[in-house]
């Protein structure tokens, strides 16, 4: 079975590579960089933290600049992991493999789209952290998977109002779920089962594909990191003002 899932994903590496180039441009789009130089002319770079993402928008420019920036990252994610499916799925029936390969390809654009969030080509490779881009392709990858990261991160913002340990909280979260889902659901068939035929290296390899993902996230909040153990994390303000 591992045999037969490498083999399809050999065949599938030039499309994965072409699902990873759109997601990388449609990921390069950071509208926290749009909108907030188009809410107030300037670079959000250039304020508080200096990340590209929609909560240091929340915290220099305002719930609405905010709330567009969320919603395109989001959008711009769903769409690049939509397209992976769709291509992928298409070359899976042209070399007759089977249905689940397409996952491949949701993985495959979701994490070039993470890539390209985090280094734009379009702003000199300076972005943001990926989370929402990350949530946006756990959604569509598995929504179920999504519930129980979102869970996480809802649990650990109640109780810390920081929305870096939250993240980091669903990334240490997200492989963990994929793993539990994946064998329990989908291969023992036993409740909520979303894919049919699921072997157990399709588990091993969403579980794989998932921690990476993961480990990306963490990694970009190192900096985080530090300030948390030094007690000098910020809790999420908005601005007190809209722009």
């Amino acid at each position: 079975m591992c045999t037969m899932w490498v083999e399809h994903l050999q065949q599938l590496a030039l499309p994965g590579i072409l699902v990873a180039g759109i997601g990388y441009f449609l990921g390069s789009l950071s509208f926290s960089i749009i909108f907030t130089k188009i809410f107030i002319s300037k670079d959000i770079r250039s304020f508080g933290s200096g990340n590209a993402g929609a909560t240091n928008v929340l915290r220099s420019v305002g719930k609405r600049a905010a709330a567009l920036t969320f919603l395109f990252d989001f959008l711009k994610c769903v769409l690049a992991v939509v397209i992976g499916k769709a291509i992928i799925g298409y070359f899976a029936g042209l070399y007759g493999l089977s249905p689940l390969v397409e996952q491949y390809g949701a993985f495959a654009a979701g994490f070039g789209c993470l890539l390209g969030h985090v280094y734009p080509i379009y702003f000199h490779f300076h972005g943001g952290k990926g989370v929402v881009t990350s949530a946006a392709m756990m959604a569509i990858i598995d929504w179920r998977v999504f519930v129980l990261v979102l869970l996480g991160f809802i649990i650990t913002f109640a109780i810390s109002r920081i929305v870096s340990l939250s993240s980091m909280v669903g990334a240490v979260v997200y492989p963990i779920a994929t793993f539990l889902i994946t064998y329990f659901c989908d291969y023992q068939n036993q409740f909520l089962s979303g894919v049919e035929q699921a072997d157990l290296a399709y588990v091993i390899t969403c579980t794989i594909l998932a921690f990476m993902i993961g480990a990306i996230v963490i990694f970009l909040h190192r900096a985080n990191i530090v300030r948390l153990i030094h007690g000098e994390e910020k809790k999420l303000v908005p601005k007190k003002h809209e722009a």
